[in-house]
């Protein structure tokens, strides 16, 4: 690290969870985070400021007036700019050092494949169920953990799915049934700061991945009731028969 580095990371360099050894590892390191949305907003302003050294962005969407309620990383400026542009200058505005490969597609199984053996981690932002099954599928092909969050009304989930854990569940595990009625935030509403909170957990649990520090959700949910502002914690249990996961 230079001179530049040790100033700006110093308060995470005090950490004794981080340190320089820590530090280090999160520059080398390399992070997809999958939709620049709400959740992804958080998570990709935190990674990038905590010193991830290489995020891959990937959303094949625009920025709409609508988004900005909760989209933080994406500002009036860039209505109707494809969203991992938006994203990428808000990142280098905060750290010019960090690397952005930005795809403005959706992507194939083999494509998302291809991605998850390259990075470290991968953060699922996604809104739908099919591209949360998608993701599941892949990196538990590839043993890539992958950081689950999501948010609607004013309830949001986080969890950490990691095929490298003898028994893990796996997203199929916990949710089972790919033809289940699914809710989006615009038909049904999310409260602003709560994508904040949920994509904040998921950027601390990236980092702890990457650091190999402390003890990751892995074989926990955590969910909060914005409401009455509690938190309930979930043991998630691999299924046996469970055609993604039974081989770990």
């Amino acid at each position: 690290m230079n001179d530049d580095q040790l100033l700006r990371y110093s308060r995470q360099l005090s950490l004794s969870q981080i340190d320089f050894a820590g530090q280090q590892k999160l520059l080398d390191s390399h992070v997809a985070i999958i939709g620049l949305g709400g959740l992804g907003s958080p998570v990709a302003l935190y990674l990038a400021s905590s010193g991830i050294g290489q995020l891959t962005l990937v959303d094949d969407d625009a920025v709409e007036l609508s988004n900005l309620q909760r989209q933080i990383i994406h500002g009036e400026n860039d209505l109707a700019k494809p969203k991992v542009l938006s994203a990428a200058e808000s990142i280098l505005a905060i750290n010019a050092e960090c690397q952005l490969t930005t795809i403005e597609s959706r992507l194939e199984r083999s494509e998302l494949e291809d991605l998850a053996k390259k990075v470290d981690v991968v953060v699922d932002c996604t809104d739908n169920f099919l591209s949360r099954f998608l993701l599941n599928e892949v990196t538990q092909q590839v043993d890539t953990p992958l950081v689950s969050g999501a948010a609607i009304r004013m309830e949001g989930q986080v969890t950490v799915y990691d095929p490298r854990q003898q028994g893990s569940a796996c997203y199929q595990c916990v949710y089972k049934n790919k033809g289940e009625l699914e809710q989006s935030c615009s038909e049904t509403g999310v409260l602003s700061p709560l994508l904040g909170i949920i994509g904040s957990v998921q950027a601390v649990e990236t980092v702890k991945l990457i650091v190999e520090t402390g003890t990751s959700l892995a074989g926990r949910l955590l969910i909060l009731d914005a409401t009455t502002m509690t938190w309930r914690e979930l043991r998630l249990r691999q299924d046996p028969d469970c055609p993604i996961c039974k081989k770990h």
